[in-house]
């Protein structure tokens, strides 16, 4: 009897074998919620400033212990297309404002858990995406109303100012030590703020991390700090003109090979000398145009680098052609490609430039005290690398938040006094409309819940008690009511400083509601089959030791 195989029929015909296909809201629907939901579940809990750690071991075994939700999302490899959504969304965030990356996978998550509920009701998908479209829409409204008023005038270079509105950013990510931390970020990005703020660049502000001592020892440089030590013996310039060669400081080669014929030691000699004479001349023509310090991008030939101590020049080695540019934009230099006599207009010019040692690191600080500087360095001091690392994300933070209130400064109450005003304002709202939107739109406003209640768990407090006293103070008028963390009661938010900045919140809120609606959207995922061979065993052909 011959084998009979069954031949495939329906969809299963069209496309190639070793496909995938879901559809159906079981299938395709709750199981993308389900998955963007695991991924706010992990971010969620370092929401606000008690938000917990998380240790995150990538595919190159770099160990990060962070509760920005930025780098968590970015390391962890999200594999579900559904959660990649949501992953995409915290990254628009974070390049857009730089912080609230946080907010808006949670909440995305938030709006898709409550959709669940919605559909397993009996509501179409499309219906909770009309819903949570009208109720953004309302919640931009709302969240214009919330602003502080005179908030909207602001002068960037008011380091008072600038902390009030940087401190729940740090704070989120440094609870306990934005007190050290605001007034270090302020400062370096007043001292780099150009004449108009709108055009501020987050890349002037650097950070230089180095282990030891305390974040109290932590102070800002009116310039560069580099990690590497001068070349030769002179270790200290003031008011110095600098000559950068981006090429190297050492005799070059010559395109073209050449043989040279010698007949006797006199030659030899000769031959010898006037590379040695041709090196001098050049170092000479250097000090003559006036240059004091020598900045090489490559290699620092040994001849070239005596005849640089002989006329008594520093001689500094940057191999990262980015921190060359910096460099060059801190000193006003410009950088020449080989060596030769710089014209005077090439030249830049520092106040002060020497090595010291940091923490038995050996640093080279570049100041230039003149107006009109370009960049900045927070140099950071603490015990162990991650510590390190989550100190510049701080920063990171800190930084961006100045870049966004240059844009926009007005500010909103902190402390989820925002979120429970929104949902209160919300549900009011669900109740005039008519058609099945309007219970989207309750679930909408319902999960602005998340955020008090993420807070008051983080905290260790009764979630329940505190939303409840917030909606009852909300409901009496008093729209500025958030969470003490502290002290564990809610209190008015403008008695305890904490502003968020307007836009922040609204990107972040703008692109949760997007990525929960593409989410909905989607009713059948289709996979094709993975392209590539069998996988390799990672262990095969290894002994047992």
């Amino acid at each position: 009897m011959v084998g009979f195989s069954a031949q495939p029929y329906g969809i299963q015909s069209m496309l190639k074998e070793g496909h995938r296909h879901l559809s159906g809201l079981d299938e395709a629907v709750i199981k993308n919620i389900d998955a963007a939901r695991q991924l706010s579940t992990i971010t969620r809990t370092s929401l606000g400033p008690n938000g917990m750690n998380k240790m995150v071991i990538n595919h190159l075994d770099k160990l990060f212990i962070t509760n920005d939700a930025a780098t968590i999302v970015n390391e962890l490899e999200v594999q579900h297309p559904a959660a990649k959504i949501l992953v995409l969304a915290g990254k628009a965030q974070q390049e857009e404002i730089g912080d609230g990356a946080n907010l808006t996978v949670s909440f995305s998550g938030e709006l898709l858990h409550n959709a669940e509920e919605l559909i397993r009701m009996g509501l179409h998908p499309s219906e909770v995406i009309t819903g949570y479209k009208n109720a953004i829409n309302k919640t931009v409204e709302i969240l214009d109303e919330l602003v502080e008023k005179g908030s909207e005038n602001m002068n960037v270079r008011d380091k008072y100012e600038v902390i009030s509105r940087m401190r729940s950013a740090v704070a989120s990510k440094q609870f306990g030590q934005e007190e050290i931390l605001c007034p270090l970020i302020a400062e370096a990005c007043i001292q780099v703020c150009p004449k108009n703020p709108a055009n501020f660049n987050v890349d002037n502000v650097r950070v230089a991390k180095l282990l030891g001592g305390g974040l109290h020892d932590s102070t800002v440089v009116r310039g560069m700090v580099l990690k590497t030590d001068a070349t030769g013996t002179i270790k200290r310039m003031e008011k110095a003109k600098v000559a950068v060669f981006t090429g190297g400081v050492d005799t070059t080669a010559t395109e073209t090979k050449g043989t040279v014929l010698i007949h006797n030691a006199e030659q030899l000699e000769n031959y010898a000398k006037t590379e040695e004479a041709k090196v001098e001349e050049l170092i000479k023509a250097v000090a003559d145009s006036g240059a004091k310090v020598i900045v090489s991008g490559s290699a620092v030939g040994e001849m070239a680098l005596h005849f640089c101590e002989r006329y008594k020049l520093m001689v500094l080695k940057i191999s990262s052609k980015f921190e060359l540019r910096r460099f060059c934009r801190t000193t006003g230099a410009v950088g020449l490609l080989k060596l030769s006599q710089p014209n005077p207009d090439d030249l830049g010019y520092v106040d002060y430039i020497s090595v010291e040692e940091i923490g038995g690191a050996r640093v080279t600080i570049v100041k230039n005290e003149r107006g009109g500087n370009s960049v900045s360095t927070v140099v950071l001091r603490g015990s162990t690398d991650s510590i390190l690392d989550d100190l510049e994300r701080a920063v990171d933070d800190g930084v961006n938040a100045y870049k966004a209130m240059c844009r926009d400064s007005r500010i909103i109450p902190g402390a989820a006094a925002t979120e429970i005003e929104l949902a209160k304002r919300l549900k009011e709202f669900s109740f005039t409309e008519t058609g099945l939107d309007q219970y989207a739109i309750a679930k909408f406003a319902e999960s602005f819940e998340m955020v008090p209640k993420t807070l008051a768990e983080n905290a260790g407090l009764n979630a329940i008690e505190i939303i409840s006293s917030l909606y009852a103070e909300h409901a009496s008028g008093n729209a500025k009511v958030g969470i003490d963390l502290e002290e564990g009661i809610c209190k008015d938010v403008s008695t305890l400083n904490i502003w968020d900045l307007h836009i922040t919140k609204l990107f972040a809120l703008k692109y949760a509601a997007d990525a929960a609606c593409t989410v909905l959207r989607v009713d059948q995922i289709i996979m094709a089959k993975p392209a590539g061979g069998p996988k390799r065993d990672p262990n095969a052909g290894m002994d047992e030791d």
